[in-house]
C-alpha cells in the first residue's frame, strides 16, 4: 500500500547536514567548527566570552561606587541598589552559563531562558541604574553601566539568530530522519525500492 510522508523543504540541498542524514540519530559533533570542535554561533560565543571577563570588572566598579555614594543616598535607593547589583550579579551567572552551554551544545530550551533572563532582568535593572538620576550616578558607574546594558543587547540579537539557524536545523533534521525511517522500511520489505532523491519535494513508498 502507498504509504506517504510530510515534504521535504526546498532548501534541503543548502543546508550542511551530509552526516546528520546518512541513516544516524544523532548531530554529528566531530565537524570542523570555531567552538572547541562544536557546532556553535561565533558570534554569541565571543560575546559571551567577553562578558565572562568584564563582569568582575563591573561587579568592582558597582561596589565601590556604591560606598562612595551610599551615605549620600536617601533609605529606599539604598535598597534598591543593594538589591540590584546583588540581582544582576546572581542572574549575569546563571544566564552566562546557559547562554555559554546552550550555544555550545546547540540546545534551544537553554538559549531561550538565556534571552528570557536577558529580557526580564537585566535590561530592566540596567536601564533603571542608568537613566534614573535619584541614584546619583557617577561618570564611572555610568560608563560600567552603559557598557554592560551594550553587551546585554549584542548578545540579544546574537541569541535570536543563532535560534532561528537552530530551529531551522532541527526541523530540517526532523524531516530528514522521518525519510530515512521510512527508506529503510521500503528497503526491507522491497528490495526493488528506488533509492531517495534528496532534490523532490515528496516521496512516495511502496510496501508489499
Amino acid at each position: 500500500m502507498p504509504v506517504f510522508y510530510s515534504p521535504v523543504p526546498h532548501n534541503v540541498g543548502n543546508v550542511g547536514v551530509g552526516p546528520a542524514y546518512a541513516g544516524t540519530s544523532h548531530v554529528d559533533k566531530d565537524r570542523p567548527s570555531a567552538c572547541g570542535g562544536l557546532p556553535c554561533d561565533v558570534a554569541l560565543h565571543m560575546l559571551i566570552y567577553f562578558n565572562m571577563f568584564y563582569l568582575p570588572c563591573w561587579w568592582f566598579s558597582s561596589v565601590c561606587m556604591l560606598q562612595v555614594k551610599f551615605a549620600y543616598l536617601p533609605g529606599y535607593y539604598q535598597g534598591l541598589l543593594i538589591s540590584g547589583i546583588a540581582l544582576v550579579t546572581i542572574v549575569e551567572i546563571v544566564r552566562l552559563y546557559l547562554g555559554y552551554f546552550g550555544n555550545l551544545h546547540e540546545n534551544v530550551a537553554w538559549l531561550c531562558c538565556f534571552c528570557v533572563l536577558t529580557v526580564s532582568f537585566q535590561l530592566p535593572v540596567l536601564l533603571f541604574f542608568v537613566t534614573d538620576e535619584g541614584v546619583l550616578i557617577l561618570p564611572l558607574e555610568r560608563a560600567v553601566h552603559l557598557l554592560l546594558l551594550a553587551a546585554a543587547l549584542a548578545q540579544i540579537a546574537a541569541a535570536a539568530l543563532a535560534l532561528r539557524i537552530m530551529t531551522r536545523k532541527l526541523t530540517l533534521l526532523f524531516h530528514l530522519r522521518q525519510i530515512a525511517k521510512v527508506d529503510s522500511f521500503g528497503h526491507a520489505a522491497s528490495a526493488g525500492a528506488p533509492a531517495l532523491g534528496l532534490g523532490l519535494a515528496y516521496r512516495r513508498v511502496t510496501v508489499n
